[in-house]
């Protein structure tokens, strides 16, 4: 079963995701903030991490920037969450390290396939919605 790690400030988002990836047959892991997924993601091993901006202490695009600087953990695939939707918000993601940019709220369908595209556990053979 791939293993995803969480990563978000607020609560609801959290259990929204891991409803959502759990019953679309992953393991799920949480962090709160940028740190403690750093933290999270140098002990154990993800084959995803999803991942907000805007968090206290280490907010998402500190998080991706320090992911990709360490060798031993810069191929985790990452999907940021967000609700800023501006180009520019895109642009930095994507140039701190995200594979994937969404806007919140995220359709669970989509969240769940990209899930499995991005660990490899399958996923549609039609085109996406």
């Amino acid at each position: 079963m791939p293993n995803v790690l969480i990563v978000d400030d607020s609560t609801t988002t959290r259990l929204f995701y891991r409803d959502t990836l759990e019953s679309a047959g992953f393991d799920v892991e949480e962090a709160v903030n940028g740190l403690e997924a750093l933290e999270k993601a140098m002990l154990s091993s993800f084959d995803l991490a999803i991942v907000d901006i805007n968090m206290p202490k280490m907010d998402g695009l500190t998080f991706l920037k320090e992911l990709r600087r360490r060798e031993e953990i810069r191929s985790l695939p990452v999907i940021v969450i967000s609700t800023q939707d501006r180009p520019e918000d895109r642009v930095k993601a994507h140039a701190a390290g995200a594979n994937v940019y969404f806007v919140k709220p995220v359709d669970p369908k989509i969240l769940a396939e990209y899930g499995r595209l991005m660990t490899g556990s399958g996923g549609s053979r039609g085109q996406l919605s």
